[in-house]
Formats: C-alpha cells, structure tokens, sequence
C-alpha cells in the first residue's frame, strides 16, 4: 500500500466532515481539494528529496519529528496544525511556491483561498506522518528520497495522469503555476468540478464513500 492510499484511508468518512467543518466548506468540495492537495505536497517532497542535501535533510527531519503515530490521530491535525509545525513543513515542502499551490487548489475546486490554505495546514504534519510510516516499513535503512520515488511510481500506476499532477513543480513554469494546477485537476475529476469519473475521481470516491 502506497503513502496516499495509507492517507486516504484515514481520511474517508467522518474526517472529511471534520475537516470540511474546519476549514467552512462542504464534504464534497473538502474531499475535492483533499484530493488535489495531496499528490502536490507529496510531489514538493519528491522534489526536495531529489537532490542529496534536501533528501538528508527530509531524513532527518523524519528522525526528529514525525514518527506516523499522527495518521492514527489525525483530528490533532484538523483541530491544531499550528501546533504540529504545520506552517513551517508548508514551507520546506513549496517554498515561494506555497502561495501559487493554495491558489491552484482553490481554483481547481471552487474552495476559497483561506480554506484551501486551512486544507494544506491540516495535510502537511499528515503527509510527513504516512512518509514517516512508509519510511519504517521500508527498513531502518530506507531514505525518503527512495520512498518517495517508488510513491510516485505507485501512484501513476494507481491513477494513471496523477503523476503529473505531483510532479507539477519540476517544470519550467512560463505562466501561472495555479491555472497549470486548476487545468490538470479539472482534467483529473473527470473534465468537471463534479466529475467523479477517472483520475483524482477515484481518490474522492474512496474519500467521500458512500456520499458520492
């Protein structure tokens, strides 16, 4: 089982409505920007582990402060991610990019900016929580880096065009990089902001449940 399905999994049902009720918007749109968060803040880690120096920094970090007990607890998340250092993983994993992400989340789902930046608070202490965990099953001696290249791997066999999604920062950007992420996102729900039919539509399916 990849990280983001381990993430979906702890995601579906109640804690989408618990989240939706933190960040002012309804379960569907919730389990919408959930489901393109997600892919994106694993991607920006993917990024960032690419290089030696920022995979034995993510590494560390793992070490020190992510243990993956949080994906047996994710309210504390919802209800604090300040608390869980949420804003200073945002900034590790997006750098200057954190502002362009939350505004492609918003456009890709109909979600205001400050809820769709509430959604990538709630998520980042999350993500680093499923990599820590998926790093332990691995072996002791498993890099990020190396897990995190085999997720992207998994995920584009899972739901094939979600790779791109995820590895969205890796290109050379000649205009915005939130319409870039409104646009493929569209694509991935099926071509609509409602589409539940391939793609990130298969993600929201296993998050909303039985509300699709």
């Amino acid at each position: 089982m990849g990280i983001l399905d381990t993430i979906g999994a702890q995601l579906g049902g109640n804690t989408i409505a618990q989240i939706s009720q933190q960040v002012g918007a309804d379960p569907a749109t919730t389990a919408k920007a959930v489901s393109v968060a997600l892919p994106l803040l694993l991607g920006g880690l993917n990024r960032n582990a690419a290089t030696p120096d920022g995979a034995a920094a993510l590494d560390q970090a793992l070490t020190r402060d992510h243990d993956g007990s949080l994906l047996d607890a994710p309210h504390q998340a919802i209800t604090n991610p300040t608390a869980l250092n949420a804003g200073g993983i945002l900034g590790h994993i997006f750098g200057q990019r954190q502002a362009p992400i939350q505004q492609g989340v918003a456009k890709a789902t109909g979600m205001d900016m400050q809820s769709a930046g509430k959604v990538l608070m709630i998520l980042a202490p999350i993500v680093m929580a499923g990599l820590a965990r998926a790093r332990a099953a691995h072996g002791a001696n498993a890099s990020a880096g190396a897990v995190l290249q085999g997720e992207q791997q998994h995920m584009e066999r899972q739901v094939p065009g979600i790779g791109g999604l995820a590895s969205i920062l890796d290109r050379n950007h000649d205009g915005s990089i939130a319409d870039d992420i409104a646009n493929m996102a569209s694509g991935q729900l099926g071509g609509s902001a409602g589409g539940l039919g391939g793609g990130l539509g298969s993600i929201l399916g296993g998050l909303l449940g039985d509300k699709r």
